[in-house]
């Protein structure tokens, strides 16, 4: 009690002095109206400006949550669409209508949010927080809403990790929208943003910007997903093949939700092309 007395005492001209600049601003803003406006408006600034602030971080917390139902809301549009196209075919085969087939037959999409990600390294993976119970298994395809991500490559009850399209030991079997030429997709283990199209022969006529697509020729992806454009490309004098850099569809560094691809048709289809591989003849 003595030691604050002792302060006060110590730093009375200053306590005097705040006290009387005190109240000397409430006179002059009690008593004029122009200074009563000034302060008003000011503080209904400072306000504004506060409530402006903490709905800014209210809306960021609540884009989480926006951003889960979005993709959620994305793949269930999807397996809407599959499942009027299925029954458009199954319409149209009994009506004896060989013209049509089905762009995506019996495909589900599962969404899903990645929950470890790496860019910057040679052989690169995504981990989900999907796995076995929600339907997830090897070898499936992963999408986002830009374009190919990867593959499913291990499994366990809650989780899955893809191999992404940033590691050498994938390719995407692709082709160019335009013309349909086909070639591999393969990661040089260099630059997260692009990756190279292989395979394309000289006489392709190929152009800065063409688009490349998933060719539909596997059961992993359907066709028509975007994997990327091309970025630039060269072809030398005795070269039989281009060298193609794309630039990928998919910014992998901002990557937050995919979705994964459940073909029903991949165990017939495969079991099939094994038995012919098996049996030559």
């Amino acid at each position: 009690m003595k030691n604050l007395i002792q302060f006060f005492i110590r730093y009375s001209i200053f306590f005097l002095f705040l006290l009387l600049e005190t109240t000397a601003f409430l006179l002059i803003v009690h008593n004029t109206g122009y200074q009563r406006i000034v302060l008003l408006s000011s503080a209904n600034s400072i306000a504004a400006r506060m409530y402006q602030v903490s709905g800014s971080v209210i809306d960021f917390f609540k884009l989480k949550q926006a951003n889960i139902k979005l993709n959620e809301e994305n793949a269930d549009l999807r397996n809407q669409i599959v499942e009027l196209q299925n029954e458009l075919g199954r319409i149209r085969n009994q009506q004896n209508d060989t013209t049509y087939i089905p762009a995506e037959n019996d495909l589900q999409y599962i969404p899903a949010k990645i929950i470890n990600n790496s860019t910057n390294k040679y052989k690169n993976y995504i981990t989900i927080n999907k796995g076995k119970r929600d339907g997830i298994m090897p070898g499936m395809g992963v999408i986002a809403t830009d374009g190919v991500v990867g593959i499913v490559k291990t499994v366990s009850e809650k989780f899955a990790v893809i191999i992404p399209i940033l590691n050498p030991e994938i390719s995407i079997n692709s082709k160019f929208k335009s013309n349909n030429y086909i070639g591999p997709v393969e990661w040089q283990g260099k630059d997260y943003r692009f990756a190279n199209l292989m395979d394309i022969a000289r006489h392709v006529h190929v152009n800065k910007g063409d688009s490349i697509i998933t060719s539909g020729l596997t059961s992993v992806f359907p066709e028509g997903i975007p994997v990327g454009t091309v970025e630039e490309f060269s072809l030398g004098e005795n070269d039989a093949y281009y060298n193609i850099q794309l630039r990928l569809a998919v910014n992998f560094r901002t990557l937050s939700y995919v979705r994964v691809i459940r073909n029903n048709n991949r165990p017939e289809w495969e079991s099939l092309e094994n038995t012919a591989n098996d049996n030559p003849n």
